[in-house]
């Protein structure tokens, strides 16, 4: 009995799964509430960033812990920096 050996023929997939490409998200695609949330945060973080900045050219060297310059710097770190300064940075 011969049994023939013959290499399996290579089948594609009906459809191959491929990530979808990530679609740019639009302000329209936010709900209202999300929007103003957004909003919200946004000033917030500017406030913060901005008092943090003037309270730290106002306020004299002796009274700051650290570099002026540096606290600067770091108050450009999103919601931490600002937060930071004022909580660990000038001193009492």
């Amino acid at each position: 009995m011969d049994v023939e050996h013959t290499e399996p023929e290579h089948v594609e997939p009906e459809h191959e799964q491929v990530e979808p490409e990530q679609r740019q998200v639009r302000w329209q695609d936010f709900t209202p509430v999300q929007q103003v949330t957004i909003i919200a945060a946004a000033l917030v973080e500017i406030s913060l960033l901005v008092a943090a900045l003037v309270d730290l050219k106002r306020r004299p060297a002796e009274e700051v812990r650290g570099r002026k310059g540096i606290w600067a710097a770091v108050s450009f770190v999103n919601l931490v920096g600002p937060i930071s300064y004022f909580a660990f940075g000038r001193k009492r």
